[in-house]
């Protein structure tokens, strides 16, 4: 007998879908909500959307404003360069581990992440492409059997989320990183290690690099930061 579907309680909804529109863009860290608000613009009660938004501050998607309600939480310059430091020092260790024992199987899954990006870049979906971003990143680390890290680098992902947009905003990045990516895949394929850690450090800083630069092509053109939906 096959298992039964659980339904999803009314929280659980509204925490997916108040995750998905922070990580995709739709809500930007200078728009301030409330629960009342939000509620009423879901047509459910506070409770659940009280409860949803609660799980999300403490993964660190939000912020709770004293009587006035919340928003998205911004990733600042020290926000970013400790998320960098934290992810190379991370992603070098986890391609470092699993040299010795990434199978062709596995190489092979690797590459169909980097072929359905590369299908995203086609159908101009951005959101998707950031999703398989990730999900190649967190394979890798997944492969490397390092369990501690592993929970640790999930909540960096959701934080590189909200600036995922800005680190493929220039023209051609969304390919460079494709190419990154197959490079780091051909390092491992011919096991070599330092070469596969070199060339993840390199692929996270040139990210960052494109960040920043983003950054500060807005702040020239509006006068002031703006924030980004990031590495």
């Amino acid at each position: 007998m096959e298992p039964i579907a659980r339904r999803k309680t009314t929280k659980e909804i509204v925490y997916d879908q108040l995750k998905r529109s922070i990580l995709s863009g739709e809500l930007e860290p200078n728009e301030t909500m409330t629960e009342t608000s939000l509620a009423e613009s879901l047509h459910i009660s506070r409770t659940p959307v009280r409860e949803a938004v609660g799980d999300l501050t403490k993964e660190g998607l939000l912020i709770q404003i004293p009587r006035k309600g919340f928003k998205v939480r911004r990733i600042d310059e020290d926000d970013m360069e400790q998320i960098l430091y934290l992810r190379i020092s991370i992603e070098m260790r986890s391609v470092k581990m699993l040299i010795d024992h990434i199978t062709d199987e596995e190489l092979e899954k690797l590459d169909a992440l980097v072929d359905e990006q590369q299908i995203a870049i086609q159908n101009n979906d951005r959101i998707r492409y950031i999703e398989l971003d990730q999900m190649l990143h967190r394979h890798l680390l997944k492969l490397s059997n390092q369990n501690i890290l592993e929970q640790i680098l999930q909540e960096l992902y959701n934080l590189t989320r909200l600036i995922g947009h800005a680190a493929i905003s220039k023209e051609g990045r969304m390919e460079e990183v494709i190419q990154e990516h197959r490079d780091i895949i051909d390092a491992l394929r011919e096991r070599d290690e330092e070469k596969a850690a070199d060339l993840m450090r390199h692929h996270l800083l040139t990210t960052a690099s494109s960040v920043k630069k983003q950054r500060e092509q807005l702040k020239n053109n509006n006068g002031k930061s703006d924030s980004l939906g990031g590495l």
